[in-house]
């Protein structure tokens, strides 16, 4: 295990992959496939995604991880709708998944993946992890649920639009605290993952309710007073709130994130090294890549 107080000044780069893969996958052009014909502009633009951060912050302290349980997360368990709205990924893309986790391991850069747990618990455990050695560290990635995460010292890094925010900056944009993120996303829903909010409850309402209370908690206690906020429709809200309390309460354990996955957590690999050259290079001839990006990504496997 690396000494997460060296150079204890400089974030941790945990990385959604899945988040910069989907992106590539739906923005790259498919005349990109190996010699089978099989496609690779997923696999492709995570690529040039991977050396263009690395290039950008000269990180040497970084962790990806992987979705593994599309359809069997832990979350599947206590809400079998949990993101049943979307279409299973084709074949062709679950095998890109396959090929990025490769690429990047062989990339010499730390690779997590569980099949019961999705990429947010195991960024929200290295997290911990980073937080318990008093170590900044920087989520990149485009997805709002991870916003939660972001503490003092740490930021939330969309590397595609190149829009990055810290605690405050979490707070300007969504009315709410970090911590109140999982909260506020319980009564609001979030279509994206198929979670339903509390009818008629929008992110503004959301937020002054939890700018009064502070947490779902003390709202649920204290529900009489809602009628007296300064919020729209606040006379028939307390009632609503009130019927809808057990669906926000089941949408909260799923929009929270689970930190103590003890694999994780507890003696996380964060720091890149070399990698394996003929590994990756077995794989870039597979996928037919071409000598810039090869050079490239063997270029930041050489500087470990």
């Amino acid at each position: 295990m690396s000494d997460i107080r060296s150079d204890a000044s400089r974030p941790v780069y945990l990385v959604d992959a899945s988040m910069y893969i989907f992106r590539a996958w739906f923005s790259m052009p498919d005349r990109f496939a190996d010699h089978a014909g099989r496609p690779t502009n997923a696999v492709y633009g995570f690529a040039r995604f991977l050396c263009e951060l690395l290039e950008k912050t000269s990180a040497r302290k970084v962790a990806v991880a992987f979705d593994e349980s599309l359809t069997t997360s832990y979350r599947n368990e206590i809400y079998p709708e949990y993101k049943a709205n979307r279409d299973p990924a084709p074949e062709e893309l679950k095998r890109q998944f396959g090929w990025c986790r490769d690429l990047a391991l062989h990339s010499g850069l730390p690779v997590y993946s569980h099949a019961r747990f999705e990429a947010d618990d195991l960024i929200a455990s290295l997290a911990r992890h980073c937080r318990e050695h008093h170590q900044p560290y920087c989520v990149v990635t485009g997805d709002k649920d991870l916003t939660q995460l972001v503490g003092e010292q740490d930021s939330w890094w969309d590397f595609a639009r190149n829009n990055r925010l810290d605690a405050q900056g979490v707070h300007q944009r969504l009315g709410v605290h970090p911590h109140q993120v999982a909260d506020y996303l319980a009564l609001t829903g979030d279509s994206v993952d198929n979670i339903p909010g509390i009818p008629g409850v929008g992110p503004k309402t959301a937020a002054a309710l939890l700018s009064h209370f502070g947490d779902l908690d003390a709202l649920f206690s204290r529900l009489d007073e809602v009628a007296w906020l300064k919020i729209r429709g606040a006379k028939t809200l307390a009632a609503r709130l009130r019927e809808h309390e057990a669906a926000a309460r089941l949408a909260r354990q799923l929009t929270g994130l689970t930190d103590s996955i003890e694999e994780v957590h507890v003696q996380p690999r964060i720091e890149r090294n070399n990698g394996n050259a003929d590994a990756l290079d077995a794989l870039l001839d597979g996928l037919g890549f071409g000598r810039p990006l090869r050079e490239r990504l063997h270029g930041h496997r050489d500087m470990n």
